[in-house]
């Protein structure tokens, strides 16, 4: 056997290893990285001072991470498929998968007796769960749900991504790391996962939520000045005052597309405003909002 068919071959008795493939192949995504932990800055290293880059993050690649959580969940899909009644020979296209996304905060894990490289003592951990897996029948109006969490909110549906070493009001940080995450994140909204489950070939679409970051990591997420700040919802331009007087009308005003132009004239101030009316108009955005967050209840 010439030897890329044996390396082959051996892949594939690794725990872990799922052949898949994307339709069309996933942009931004580096196609010769093994499967497997990777150093999590992935390319920024110039981005990140004052810490020896390969020390500050470890993390999956994200499509990897969704396809081994699929095959774990394999003989449920399987069960849902057969308790609904679905012919299983027919159901091989038309799946989709709602993935809970969680970051927060792991607070102080500074060494008591520090030998280690000089990294930041602060962690921070991103993790992904998946929420539901649903068909759409062929001829069918409505999706079928054959696969629902049932403790969305446990630690052992819940599964890390990437951890690293950083502090979570780090802005410039946060995003360096997480940057190549939410890039492949969004590639792979615009791209089908073909993957084998039950012995067949069946092709699933994610959708992503960002729902399990607290207050303080969508504020930092969004790019929007911190929890004491005058305009105090993440997503309406309430001030303090007008939210003290009203606590009912408030409709949902804030996007991730709004809070980016928002950035742009914070950064080029093109009506040449005093601090004050520039931070009046922009609404307490800061910094560049680098990850969508979107409103929905958990």
């Amino acid at each position: 056997q010439p030897l890329h068919t044996l390396r082959n071959a051996e892949k594939e008795l690794l725990p872990g290893y799922h052949q898949f493939e994307w339709q069309p192949a996933l942009k931004n995504v580096s196609s010769s990285w093994d499967v497997g932990i990777i150093d999590g800055l992935s390319g920024w290293t110039s981005s990140v001072d004052d810490v020896p880059a390969d020390t500050i993050a470890r993390r999956f690649r994200y499509d990897v991470a969704l396809v081994s959580a699929l095959k774990d969940l394999e003989e449920d899909i399987m069960e849902g498929l057969r308790e609904r009644g679905l012919d299983d020979s027919t159901c091989t296209s038309g799946f989709t998968v709602v993935i809970k996304e969680s970051c927060d905060g792991m607070g102080d894990v500074s060494e008591k007796h520090g030998s280690g490289p000089a990294v930041p003592e602060k962690a921070v951990r991103f993790s992904f769960t998946i929420m539901s897996i649903s068909i759409r029948a062929d001829g069918e109006e409505d999706a079928i749900t054959i696969f629902q969490e049932q403790k969305p909110n446990s630690e052992l549906s819940c599964r890390p991504l990437c951890l690293m070493f950083v502090d979570e009001s780090d802005h410039e940080t946060l995003t360096a790391i997480l940057g190549p995450v939410v890039a492949e994140r969004k590639a792979m909204l615009e791209s089908r996962l073909i993957l084998s489950v039950g012995g067949l070939l069946r092709s699933f679409r994610f959708f992503f939520r960002g729902t399990g970051y607290d207050e303080k990591m969508v504020r930092e997420m969004e790019g929007l000045e911190a929890s004491g700040s005058t305009y105090v919802c993440t997503l309406c331009d309430s001030t303090r005052a007008e939210a003290s007087q009203n606590m009912v009308l408030h409709s949902i005003t804030r996007s991730h597309g709004e809070n980016l132009e928002r950035y742009e004239i914070w950064r080029t101030n093109p009506f040449s405003e005093s601090a004050d009316e520039l931070r009046d108009r922009v609404k307490g955005v800061s910094v560049k909002p680098f990850m969508e967050t979107q409103p929905t209840l958990d």
